[in-house]
């Protein structure tokens, strides 16, 4: 039985999808454009949060320490016709703590070139640039060994 030819490493896969993307800030600011995928991404948060949309307000009202939060204002923020109802930031995190949809800080930042870590994946990130010092270090030392030391013999007197 022959075995299959290993793939080239130059070769890409065509369904892979970085976990961690490096990403490029965009050179200019599109609020429409960024209004819509907000308000698009709370609204898939509210579909895939475990609690229907009364209990997220109230969720909310709770975290922001009010007696309640109206579903109408709910809805105002994750409607893309409505223009003229954005979320503010101090909202926002209540609405992100209610429906535990921390992806949605990822999607907040990525137009600015960012990339959201959560908890312990910083680790991975202090990891590299470990190994990144660790490897010019290395590198530094490599090059102080390439050149002979001619020790000069000294007298004993």
């Amino acid at each position: 039985m022959r075995m299959p030819r290993k793939a080239s490493p130059d070769q890409g896969d065509l369904f892979f999808s970085p976990v961690y993307p490096s990403r490029v800030a965009d050179q200019s600011i599109d609020l429409t454009g960024f209004r819509g995928k907000l308000k698009r991404g709370m609204s898939r948060a509210l579909k895939d949060c475990a609690h229907e949309r009364p209990e997220v307000a109230m969720r909310i009202a709770t975290a922001l320490g009010q007696d309640s939060f109206s579903l109408a204002t709910l809805n105002a923020y994750t409607a893309e016709s409505n223009e003229t109802h954005d979320i503010s930031l101090v909202r926002f995190k209540a609405f992100v703590r209610a429906t535990r949809a921390t992806w949605l800080w990822d999607l907040v930042v990525a137009d600015d070139g960012l990339t959201m870590l959560i908890g312990d994946e910083a680790r991975l990130a202090e990891i590299a640039r470990v190994q990144q010092e660790r490897a010019a270090l290395d590198d530094k030392l490599k090059e102080l060994k390439a050149k002979p030391v001619h020790i000069l013999r000294r007298d004993r007197a």
